[in-house]
């Protein structure tokens, strides 16, 4: 191999090749740097001018010819001008609008926010092609995103947005009519029978034990017999009730019912409450409806269907006729604690805490011993004082104090520290809430509930934390919730609500004392499905 040799200067000139070279060669690559930017440069001025010519042709309604051109915009767009290709994007998704290719205006759309996660008009678009293409879910999904980003200030979405949840609302209407009515958690179950004092078909059947209370001797056998538990529907729903079969009720009662048996009316009562906890409510009415005309019927069973069907009706905003219900179940049977503890709760709900008051007194004062109407009536006395125009610190003192004298009387009553809870969220007592509710998770960890009101207490509470943390420390306790009950309805609902408001951010106000409602308790004479 021939030995290498040094680079000669070329003759005339001191400078060496190398350097002569390197001379040469740097302007040559800025040079050649220079050139790819302005044919960079040169790109995006000729797609713009397609854009432009297209804009032209859509304006002239020549659809087509746009489209054409705004292709050739952003076939030619560098990849990094991103805002530009949102935009040929967004205006070729526009033409599609025209000649109503929905598809193709929400292909051309999401690739337009895949480039610009702002481009509010491009969002706008596609939810109206989701629209028209049924897709409601991801129509939603869009039309909130806007509404997000525009404060909720733009009216152009207000009417899609109306459309879509009615059609939403509508289809779902029909689907939960038609839909399988299943059976709520035992928790649940036992704790709605739990609200009631005074009723026949909750209490359990006792051999040799005589049931029945009216004078003609209708209503339960007073000797329970094992001919009875083989040939009565409604003696088998009992039994099956003490064993929480419940799945088993409503076609035991419905037996009774078909045979006219002994036990007609409490087979109606014992069916219409289980077509009520499953949310079945047209079969609830006419159960409940056709007890409360039966006046041969023990006055016990009539006064018990009055409540739930009062309920109904409140819960179908047919106030007048809820009134009317609960005040002729106090007509029939005066003496019946239920009739207004369960009036004072409907009088809760419509922000009525003096007449509450008045209902939970007479309730007390036939029947004291009874936890949940001591809990409601503290709740009331400091909801009274709470929202009154000119508080008083001390009135709102003395109050909470109510409570601290319910749970000492009554320290297994979870409802009592869970209506206390929320009366310290109220007061931004956070802390003594957080362990208010801890109390309920101790009394009763199969109640899912308690642990959906201490998720959304978070929210209110831990502000040294940001958004997101408080939101996934919510999140994780309704998902508890759900793994605890898989049919709470309100752990899903709540999840739902929480993950809206992780969408908009800390911005959003959260109202209410901790709570989705003002006024928490136990659910009352109608289930929350």
């Amino acid at each position: 191999m021939a030995a290498s040799k040094l680079i000669e200067p070329l003759s005339g000139t001191a400078v060496p090749r190398w350097q002569l070279a390197l001379l040469v060669g740097v302007p040559i690559v800025f040079g050649v740097g220079a050139l790819y930017l302005l044919e960079r440069m040169s790109l995006v001025d000729h797609a713009r001018e397609a854009h432009q010519k297209g804009i032209k042709y859509f304006n002239a309604a020549k659809y087509q010819n746009a489209i054409h051109c705004f292709t050739e915009a952003i076939e030619i767009c560098p990849t990094e001008k991103k805002r530009d290709l949102s935009e040929f994007y967004h205006n070729r998704a526009w033409a599609h609008e025209q000649q109503m290719k929905w598809t193709e205006v929400v292909r051309d759309c999401t690739e337009a926010v895949t480039r610009n996660p702002h481009c509010i008009k491009a969002f706008l678009k596609r939810a109206k092609a989701h629209e028209k293409l049924d897709n409601k879910k991801e129509c939603l999904e869009d039309s909130i995103a806007v509404s997000i980003m525009e404060d909720y200030r733009n009216m152009e979405i207000r009417d899609p947005l109306r459309k879509i949840i009615r059609r939403m609302g509508n289809e779902a209407l029909d689907e939960y009519e038609n839909r399988e009515w299943t059976m709520p958690s035992p928790q649940y179950i036992k704790s709605y029978f739990g609200c009631f004092t005074d009723d026949i078909i909750s209490q359990p059947l006792q051999k040799g034990e005589k049931k029945d209370e009216d004078e003609d001797n209708e209503g339960e056998a007073s000797e329970v017999t094992a001919s009875h538990h083989l040939s009565s529907g409604y003696l088998k729903a009992k039994h099956y009730m003490e064993e929480e079969e419940y799945d088993k009720i409503i076609s035991e009662c419905t037996k009774e019912v078909d045979s006219e048996g002994r036990y007609l009316a409490e087979a109606l009562l014992l069916r219409g409450t289980f077509h009520l906890l499953t949310a079945n409510f047209v079969a609830a009415e006419a159960d409940l409806d056709r007890i409360i005309n039966m006046q041969e019927a023990n006055v016990k069973l009539r006064a018990n269907a009055l409540i739930k069907r009062g309920s109904l009706y409140n819960q179908t905003n047919e106030r007048i006729l809820s009134r009317q219900h609960f005040n002729m179940a106090a007509e029939i049977d005066a003496c019946n604690p239920d009739v207004y503890h369960h009036r004072g709760q409907l009088k809760m709900v419509l922000d009525q805490a003096s007449g509450a008051l008045e209902d939970f007194d007479k309730s007390i004062l036939l029947r004291s011993d009874f936890a949940l109407t001591q809990a409601q009536r503290s709740f009331a006395l400091f909801t009274q004082e709470f929202t009154w125009l000119f508080q008083s610190r001390k009135a709102i003192q003395q109050a909470l104090d109510g409570f601290k004298d319910v749970i000492k009387r009554f320290p297994t009553c979870a409802e009592g520290y869970a209506l206390y809870a929320q009366a310290l969220t109220m007061c931004k007592l956070f802390g003594e809430a957080d362990e208010m509710y801890d109390k309920c998770i101790e009394l009763e960890p199969d109640n899912a509930t308690h642990y959906v009101y201490k998720g959304l207490l978070q929210l209110r509470w831990k502000r040294d934390l940001d958004w997101a943390s408080k939101s996934e420390l919510c999140l994780d306790l309704i998902r508890k919730a759900i793994e605890i009950d898989n049919k709470c309805a309100f752990a899903y609902e709540s999840m739902g609500c929480v993950e809206l408001l992780r969408m908009a951010g800390s911005s959003l106000f959260i109202s209410g004392g901790g709570g989705p409602s003002q006024y928490v308790g136990l659910p009352g004479c109608f289930p929350a499905f």
